[in-house]
């Protein structure tokens, strides 16, 4: 891994080497979140675009001399990333604008776009011989998690709050995890996976917590970015929760921008629900992360709660350094966006995922982006993920007897 230079602390800029620690900073307990440094010189020498171009490997994988992994370390079997760049005109011609994409990652292997994490977490676990991985979730990563561990075959426990949607909790046993449900938030499993791992040595892929999870995410931008000939959008709207997935859409055009294979770096939005906002409350207060408080959480959106985002000094940076922004969006915004963005792509996506779109539909009502922009919507996880948010936002189907009359009365009703 001679591409990784050192990884540098978010709080205080320490730098180590990637043999010295494994997780966190040191010098500020489990709050000192890392970042990855690479010798960018060393990586053109041996990556190009044209590398890209003649490569027939169609996952995340085809970026590995940007990943922070061994060139020859074995990859999970499952096909994780290249997800669809949808064009989206009627979705464009709605909100008045000229250039719309969709990043649907709704078919990643378990359905969200936190597989990208758990591929790479998988990788980092085996090069360390572990024996068990475990994470908290509030249920999207711990079903990737389990999803490629059970692939690879490594033992996988993971620890979600019992609020956590049925689907993602099949999801979980099925894939043959051992699951916990805490009683308690995420924040609450998040603490106890900390202690966990700690105790029985297992390899820990909490977010933020694992310095390497953002490398996985950011896989998605330079999906983009490829997907559009290069020539990278003016804006991109992310959900966020615990602000790893904005970290990661940051870090990845960080380093297509150092690599000089993109020109301009977009301006990245960040989306959050209004009953699960600190970083909105953080970047209209002018707060450093390490300067936020807890919040009391709640939202149908369940994977972006978090009263204490865990990445949220990447999160704050990913705005404030590309001029973006962070925008709060209702319940009712969230819901109403799963059927109109279906309705207009034909993607299903949980609220989560629906968001980012009420988030772009805010930015326009405000003025805030320029009809002639490129833009960017990420899509991050199915609507099967949750059927019952979903069947809010429509009307029940009538049930009716089978004849063309019954049929007849129907249609016109």
């Amino acid at each position: 891994m001679d591409h990784v230079k050192a990884l540098k602390c978010t709080i205080c800029g320490a730098e180590y080497s990637p043999d010295e620690v494994e997780y966190v900073c040191p010098k500020h307990g489990d709050d000192g979140t890392l970042d990855v440094l690479y010798d960018y010189d060393l990586i053109a020498s041996r990556f190009s675009k044209d590398d890209l171009a003649a490569s027939k490997d169609f996952t995340i994988w085809r970026y590995k001399p940007l990943l922070p992994v061994e060139p020859d370390s074995p990859v999970p079997p499952l096909r994780v990333g290249w997800t669809p760049l949808y064009p989206a005109p009627r979705l464009a011609e709605k909100l008045g604008l000229k250039h719309l994409w969709v990043k649907d990652d709704t078919g990643e292997p378990t359905a969200s776009f936190k597989d990208r994490a758990s591929a790479v977490a998988v990788v980092k676990a085996q090069e360390k011989g572990a024996e068990v991985i475990t994470t908290a979730s509030t249920g999207n990563a711990a079903a990737a998690l389990a999803g490629l561990a059970a692939s690879v075959g490594l033992p996988a426990v993971i620890f979600v709050p019992k609020s956590a949607p049925p689907a993602k909790i099949a999801q979980h046993l099925i894939y043959g995890a051992r699951v916990m449900l805490v009683d308690g938030t995420y924040d609450d499993a998040f603490e106890l996976t900390l202690k966990v791992a700690k105790e029985f040595g297992w390899y820990n892929r909490n977010t933020a917590y694992n310095p390497y999870m953002t490398e996985g995410k950011k896989t998605a931008a330079l999906e983009i970015c490829e997907q559009l000939g290069w020539e990278a959008p003016d804006r991109i709207f992310v959900p966020v929760g615990d602000g790893c997935i904005i970290g990661g859409i940051h870090k990845g055009l960080k380093d297509l921008m150092a690599l000089g294979w993109i020109d301009h770096m977009p301006k990245i939005m960040g989306v959050q629900a209004a009953g699960s906002d600190p970083l909105v409350r953080a970047w209209e207060q002018g707060l450093q992360g390490w300067e936020m408080k807890p919040v009391e959480a709640h939202s149908v959106a369940d994977s972006i709660v978090a009263g204490l985002p865990r990445d949220r000094n990447k999160a704050l940076a990913a705005v404030r350094e590309t001029g973006g922004a962070y925008l709060r969006v209702t319940d009712e915004e969230i819901l109403a966006a799963i059927p109109t963005v279906a309705r207009n792509t034909g993607v299903f996506v949980e609220p989560a995922a629906a968001a980012a779109y009420a988030g772009l539909e805010k930015a326009v009502t405000e003025g805030m982006v320029d009809p002639d922009e490129r833009v960017v919507v990420l899509l991050t996880g199915s609507g099967l993920k949750d059927i019952a948010s979903a069947m809010k936002t429509v009307p029940q189907p009538p049930v009716i007897e089978p004849t063309l009359e019954a049929v007849k009365a129907a249609m016109g009703a």
